[in-house]
């Protein structure tokens, strides 16, 4: 199977698409937030559904004045703060905390807090730009002083360090970025309003469809649109902004011509794929169609600039954001006024794309019968991850799902080293599979170095994700976060079954027993029930010196295992960190060796809070038994327990070798 490009190729698109996958994810989570304003300003504002029922029976004094803030409220009610306050500080809230957690998060929303009181308009566009910048802040100051701080001054140090971080970079917002960005957005809203007056917004469909296709238009949609429509919406009740992506019509002409005149498999997928687009607000869902026959972008081009120019006739637009993009969606958050404008819009884009797909279709001279799995294949490398829900549509149809041969049979869970994080996450996954009974899969863990091109599916860490990809351009890539419960793990199993259908290939194998080491790796001597170490680097010196003294490694190997951290994190989750030299340094191992330090107090490890160090001298295979049944006992909150509870190492040891 193929999926992914080599790194080479993966060019200005993809680095688009990372920028609009970043700010996607910081307005997704949040769009609840967004739902929510809608729906309270499409119910009390002063033109809204109660007032526009009830007549005059509601005036300036009544209790929906007072929750829209208009009559006698017109500086109170809910409509206005959670707009200019509320939502922002989300944004820069979740924007701070994908670059650095937690304490990245409240940097990001201080941060935030500055541009919002420092502008005149809702500071979208500023909180995408300082709360990001606020984790980022902040992430580099805790690396300056990391190891440095005396013990017990550790919370003095990061609650002062965040604090005088926010208030200077809040001040510096105020003054700078806030009337910067309200700027921008007044120069933006006057480029939309030329287009909209000269009647020249029905363009943007020329840019808009095709980057759906290429899985661009997060970039376009969150990054530009939403900010630009929210505040449109807040001044004029209503944006057409929020309609020139989100409209359904065209996938639905384009679906419902491909039932009409396709062929084969793309013919019987169409209906089950319109009902996935229109209702569930899936788009992706209609992209192979596209990619199967790229001239098709010329009927979703004339669609949507037929639902841009209808919207733009009948000044219709939406209160908030449509997410996803179902009819549902879109009629919820339809602005009162602009239900016919909407419809006709979103029924017109749909027949003018219908139309013109079929014209296509049917003058086309091509033979045969197109591969919707090959394009279904090229839409997620494009993407970079697999579409279960396109992955369905081709299995209900009696769809391979891929190009040629698509079922997996091989996964590598990939690391630097391949000793700790990855045999860890290998067993959890394993026996997620096994469970599924799914006995045609392997599951192995590999050095990043040491991998090939041979793989279906490759897992890393999100940190090594391009150095993996560089390695197996051919491989389906997924990246993950917490190696003990990622939700990605379901999300394979899902995968499994829609790609190998609903039962395994052939009956299961017995899964045979990791070799017992010869030695063992980890004696009592390795274990410490109360460890002194304050911070996680002091955690990773404190597990290599009992590594050294058991005569498991010697010290060179030390320095590695910190290296090995600053490449990408040992935090495996449920409170377990394992930290291991890098695979330049297993010269520096003797023999396979482990190390266990319990601590009273979590450790700070990266913004995770972490109880259990476990140090890692992988040498062969010997260490690999025990690292499994470890990788069991962590995703078992009653093991955990145990060990919480255990009053000698002994007790340890006798949990960590019970089998799961």
């Amino acid at each position: 199977m193929s999926i992914a490009s080599p790194e080479s190729r993966i060019g200005a698109r993809v680095r688009v698409q990372r920028v609009g996958s970043f700010l996607s994810n910081m307005v997704m989570p949040n769009i609840g937030a967004f739902i929510a304003w809608g729906l309270l300003t499409a119910l009390f504002i002063e033109k809204g559904w109660i007032t526009s029922l009830t007549g005059h029976l509601l005036g300036k004094g009544s209790w929906v004045a007072h929750i829209g803030g208009w009559g006698d409220y017109a500086h109170g009610g809910i409509v206005a703060p959670t707009i200019t306050y509320l939502l922002p500080i989300l944004i820069g809230y979740t924007g701070g905390k994908l670059v650095y957690d937690t304490r990245g998060a409240v940097v990001g929303a201080i941060a935030t807090m500055g541009v919002i009181a420092g502008a005149d308009v809702p500071m979208f566009l500023g909180a995408m730009i300082m709360g990001p910048f606020g984790g980022w802040v902040i992430k580099r100051l805790d690396a300056l002083w990391d190891g440095k701080i005396r013990p017990g001054f550790e919370m003095l140090v990061n609650n002062f360090s965040a604090g005088i971080a926010g208030g200077i970079l809040a001040t510096g917002g105020f003054f700078g970025v806030g009337p910067l960005v309200s700027a921008f957005s007044r120069v933006a809203s006057n480029v939309v309003n030329f287009l909209v007056d000269h009647g020249l917004l029905p363009l943007t469909s020329i840019f808009i469809e095709p980057a759906k296709v290429l899985f661009l238009n997060n970039a376009v949609n969150h990054g530009v649109l939403t900010p630009l429509g929210t505040t449109q919406a807040a001044q004029n009740g209503k944006s057409i902004l929020f309609l020139l992506e989100a409209n359904p019509g065209p996938g639905l002409g384009l679906l419902l011509a491909f039932w009409m005149f396709g062929k084969g498999m793309a013919k019987s997928s169409a209906p089950g794929a319109a009902l996935i687009h229109f209702i569930g607000g899936i788009h992706e869902v209609y992209f192979p169609y596209v990619l199967m026959k790229p001239k098709l972008i010329l009927a979703t081009i004339a669609g949507g600039m037929t639902g841009v120019f209808i919207n733009v006739v009948f000044h219709s637009g939406l209160r908030a954001p449509a997410a996803p993009g179902s009819i549902i969606a879109v009629f919820a958050q339809t602005a009162t006024g602009s239900y016919l404008g909407v419809t006709l819009s979103v029924s017109c884009a749909a027949a003018v794309t219908f139309l013109v797909a079929a014209l296509l279709l049917k003058t086309d001279r091509a033979t045969g019968e197109a591969d919707l799995g090959r394009a279904t294949v090229a839409m997620e490398a494009m993407k970079g991850k697999r579409s279960i829900a396109s992955t369905a549509l081709l299995g209900a149809s009696g769809g391979s799902g891929g190009a040629g041969d698509s079922t997996i049979s091989t996964i590598v869970f990939a690391c630097d080293a391949g000793m700790g994080s990855s045999a860890m996450g290998a067993s959890v996954l394993r026996k997620k599979i096994r469970d599924a009974g799914r006995g045609d899969v392997t599951v192995v863990n590999r050095a990043i170095a040491n991998l090939d091109d041979t793989y279906d599916v490759v897992v890393t860490h999100q940190d090594l994700a391009d150095r993996a990809r560089a390695r197996t351009p051919s491989a389906l890539h997924i990246s993950v976060e917490d190696f003990m419960n990622s939700p990605r793990y379901d999300e394979i199993v899902t995968l499994l079954t829609h790609a190998n259908g609903d039962g395994p290939a052939e009956e299961p194998e017995p899964v045979a027993a990791e070799p017992e080491p010869s030695v063992d790796v980890l004696p009592l001597r390795s274990i410490v029930l109360d460890g002194s170490a304050g911070t996680s680097a002091d955690a990773i010196t404190e597990a290599g010196e009992l590594l050294l003294a058991a005569g498991a490694v010697d010290r060179s190997y030390l320095p590695s295992m910190h290296e090995r951290e600053r490449l990408t994190t040992t935090y495996m989750g449920n409170g377990l960190a394992i930290p291991h030299g890098t695979n330049e340094a297993k010269a520096g191992i003797r023999r396979a060796g482990l190390s266990l330090v319990r601590y009273a107090e979590p450790i700070d490890w990266n913004g995770k809070p972490v109880e259990f160090v476990i140090g890692i001298a992988g040498y062969g295979d010997e260490h690999r038994a025990l690292l499994n049944r470890i990788a069991q006992v962590f995703i078992d909150k009653e093991q955990v327990e145990r060990l919480h509870t255990a009053r000698t190492a002994a007790e340890i040891k006798s949990v960590l070798d019970s089998r799961a």
